[in-house]
């Protein structure tokens, strides 16, 4: 914050005309100073690094470095800059990948401008700031129940994805016919919310689901 007591804040999106309506939005604002804009990741670590900005206006999908992994590096090496998410995307893999970055808001970009005025002062407190569709979303997602568990057939066929085989090729390992593979693997997909092989092993990774090379 200025002597002044105005809050300085960069503003970090790679749409040329959002971010000019975010800044033309705020610029009136006595309460903030908008100290430098940035289209990317990188540059905005290092408006961070050069400014020190009390609020960081990040939206998520960026070139050079995407939003989540440049909140995760402000977080890191500039813990008094607060990343304050300002995006369109709204999903569930989104908000959370923002939240877990270490972003202290998620906000969308259909905010008002009194609503987005009062999310940064909020931020630069260390208050959490989330849009009420997000709030809503996070909410349902906690009140979801546990991740089914696998069968102990079901990790056998995952594993076997993971190392490469081919639905005749998991059959023959364990013994079954090639269609009993299909139908645990439709199963598998069902209990990971996947629809396809690839992303299955990524989630099952990330889940712990699945042995890790040695």
């Amino acid at each position: 914050m200025t002597g002044g007591g105005k809050l300085r804040i960069i503003v970090v999106d790679d749409h040329t005309v959002m971010r000019a309506g975010v800044v033309a939005l705020l610029a009136a604002e006595p309460s903030i100073e908008i100290v430098g804009e940035a289209g990317d990741g990188r540059a905005a670590l290092e408006l961070v690094a050069a400014y020190e900005p009390d609020v960081a206006l990040m939206d998520l999908r960026m070139p050079v470095l995407d939003g989540v992994a440049t909140t995760t590096e402000i977080v890191a090496a500039h813990p008094h800059t607060r990343v304050l998410i300002l995006t369109t995307y709204d999903t569930d893999a989104e908000i959370e990948r923002g939240v877990e970055a270490g972003a202290i808001g998620y906000l969308l970009k259909d905010a008002t401008r009194e609503q987005l005025v009062d999310a940064i002062h909020a931020a630069s407190r260390g208050e959490t700031v989330l849009a009420p569709r997000v709030a809503e979303k996070l909410v349902a997602r906690m009140r979801r129940p546990a991740h089914p568990p696998l069968t102990a057939r079901e990790r056998d066929v995952l594993n076997a994805v993971a190392d490469g085989l081919t639905n005749a090729e998991i059959g023959s390992r364990l013994v079954i016919a090639e269609a009993t593979v299909k139908t645990h693997l439709l199963r598998l997909f069902a209990k990971l919310n996947v629809n396809d092989r690839t992303r299955a092993v990524v989630v099952a990774m990330e889940r712990g689901l699945l042995r890790r090379p040695s």
